[in-house]
């Protein structure tokens, strides 16, 4: 059976798909987390951090099949890459000149959790070469251990 999907979660998509930083941004909370392997993100830090991604990838894109009920999480399960073309200045590390690698980050889950009709937390799955620290391996940047 598949899970009753909320609406901002579909429009949260459609913002990835899109660049639409603005659309991305009224879909999360002013709470939100995005909870990384190494690291977590509030959601200052993740909204510039989609914005140098898409600044640094123009053709950074998104695949996925549906959405999905996993551990009783919503969860979808993306592919997705780029191709590094101009700078990439995430927060929080040297800005990155472009290197013309083309990045393909290995299909994974991230889960979301919606409260009150926005996204709450953002957690994909710590893969090996997942999103968003396999980015970072795949440009070239020495990054700490995990």
């Amino acid at each position: 059976m598949s899970p009753v999907v909320p609406p901002v979660l579909l429009s949260y998509v459609q913002g990835l798909r899109t660049h639409d930083v603005g659309l991305i941004a009224s879909t999360v909370s002013d709470r939100l987390r995005f909870v990384g392997a190494t690291r977590s993100l509030d959601r200052s830090q993740f909204l510039a951090f989609i914005a140098a991604l898409y600044s640094g990838f123009p053709d950074w894109h998104y695949a996925y099949d549906r959405v999905e009920e996993v551990d009783g999480r919503l969860a979808i399960k993306w592919r997705q890459g780029g191709t590094h073309t101009a700078l990439l200045a995430l927060p929080g590390i040297d800005a990155v000149p472009a290197t013309g690698r083309s990045v393909i980050i290995p299909e994974h889950y991230f889960f979301y959790e919606v409260t009150d009709g926005l996204i709450t937390v953002i957690h994909p799955d710590p893969i090996p070469g997942g999103a968003p620290r396999g980015i970072l391996e795949q440009i070239g940047v020495v990054l700490p251990p995990l």
